[in-house]
Parts: C-alpha cells; sequence; structure tokens
C-alpha cells in the first residue's frame, strides 16, 4: 500500500509520501513545529534521516528549521504557509488512497475492531505501583 500512496501522491500533487508524513505531522502540532527529536520519532525515521528530510522541505519551502530559544543545541521545524497549503491539497488524495486500498477491504465490524486495536497500541501503558 505504501509504494501506491506515494506513487498517487507524486502523480497528483508532485510529493513524495515522507514528504506529507512530515506535513501532516507538523500540520498537527502545536503551532504547527516540532522539535526535531519528537519529529523524527513521530515519522519512524532516524534522527539524521530526518534532518536530511527537513533540508530537503525547507529547500521546498514546505517548512523552516528554527533554533529553540531555550536550548541552542536542538531545532524546531516548522510548517510554512506554502507546507500548509501543500498538505491541504495532498490531504484528500492521501486520505482517498487509504480508502481505495485498505478501509474499501474491510467491512464495519473489521474496522471498529482494527481500531479498537489502534487505540489500545497507542494509549500509554498501564502503571505499577508499586
Amino acid at each position: 500500500m505504501v509504494p501506491l500512496l506515494d506513487q498517487k501522491l507524486l502523480a497528483e500533487v508532485g510529493m513524495p509520501l515522507r514528504f506529507y508524513d512530515v506535513l501532516l505531522e507538523l500540520a498537527a502540532a502545536p503551532e504547527h513545529k516540532l522539535r526535531m527529536t519528537d519529529l523524527a520519532d513521530r515519522v519512524v525515521l532516524s534522527r539524521t534521516r530526518v534532518s536530511r528530510l527537513v533540508d530537503d522541505m525547507a529547500t521546498a519551502g514546505l517548512l523552516a528549521r528554527e533554533q529553540n530559544p531555550q536550548d541552542g543545541r536542538s531545532a524546531y521545524a516548522a510548517l510554512t504557509d506554502a507546507g500548509l497549503r501543500r498538505h491541504r491539497e495532498a490531504a484528500p488524495i492521501y486520505l482517498a488512497g487509504i480508502e481505495e486500498h485498505f478501509a474499501q477491504r474491510l467491512d464495519d465490524s473489521e474496522l471498529r475492531a482494527f481500531a479498537s486495536t489502534l487505540q489500545r497500541v497507542l494509549s500509554p501503558p498501564p502503571t505499577t505501583g508499586g
């Protein structure tokens, strides 16, 4: 499914899926920015790889790298207005691809079970007293 979504986004909006993943995370983040380490965790890439990706996206005008004022050693990736526009342009294509290649193949009960399973995985683990 990932290669199909990547091809669809490239063909229709000229954006690879890895760019969309970063734009999606930044669009949902407070103030449309994340520390580079947090972004790497969310898009499941190494810090080195996400740093290169951010550089490529900054060159394309989709985001900017900002220094952290509290910690001069870390930086933020911040969504630009152009990046937010590109995210909004690509979102319907991405969502249609998810529907076409994934959700459409499951019935309502399977989708509910899948959503429930994902919710458990995304929930914080229970704490043990001790």
